[in-house]
């Protein structure tokens, strides 16, 4: 069994390398790879750009979360389960920067600010009880699968390499939320729904431009 310090280490650790930029490795190679760069226009390029960077971000906090959840969580099991999927949450935030450093553009510089939040409401979740911490879970990738889903139909045609990105990831997502329903999550009524839907859109209103 790890202890509390081991594992704050472990957190400390997956913080620094998830908001340093070319830290962390992916264990899946990139959807991209399989497409061909697409000539975009200025205007579709900026648009691109703004929509990975939300995604970057998106990926930064879910590594907050899960590694919030993963320190607090009671259960092992629980605990392993966070563990598991934030590792197969990094090759997102691979896969994601490596676009965003394609299209010539950095990742957000509010990063370290949106992780250490979602840091917090992870953490607060997994002290209050792990059913929460798994509901918590189930909807934000609820949240994450309508964002994807929005971008996908956002995104020009021809840039095949940032929709292959994106559709693995929606399946991954989708795949996590049904992995913490099954677990015991906790279902979100529809006002924290709502209020969650607010909240993301202040995430990416900033992190399109910033």
């Amino acid at each position: 069994m790890i202890s509390f310090i081991d594992n704050s280490i472990m957190q400390i650790d997956r913080a620094l390398r998830t908001v340093s930029p070319k830290a962390s490795t992916a264990s899946r190679p990139s959807p991209a790879d399989k497409h061909k760069e697409a000539a975009l226009t200025p205007e579709d390029h900026k648009h691109v750009t703004g929509l990975m960077r939300i995604n970057h971000t998106g990926e930064v906090c879910a590594q907050a979360l899960y590694a919030g959840q993963a320190l607090t969580a009671k259960l092992d099991r629980i605990r392993l389960e966070m563990e598991q999927a934030a590792e197969e949450e990094v090759d997102h935030l691979v896969w994601c920067e490596q676009r965003l450093l394609e299209l010539n553009c950095q990742p957000s510089l509010l990063n370290p600010l949106f992780y250490s939040a979602s840091f917090l409401i992870g953490a607060g979740a997994g002290l209050i009880s792990d059913r929460l911490s798994l509901g918590f879970v189930a909807a934000t990738e609820d949240q994450v699968c309508i964002h994807l889903d929005k971008h996908l139909d956002a995104l020009p045609e021809a840039d095949l390499r940032s929709q292959a990105i994106l559709k693995q990831m929606r399946i991954d997502e989708a795949q996590h939320k049904e992995m913490a329903l099954k677990s015991g999550g906790y279902t979100f009524p529809p006002a924290v729904m709502n209020l969650m839907t607010q909240i993301s859109k202040i995430m990416t209103m900033t992190t399109y431009r910033v």
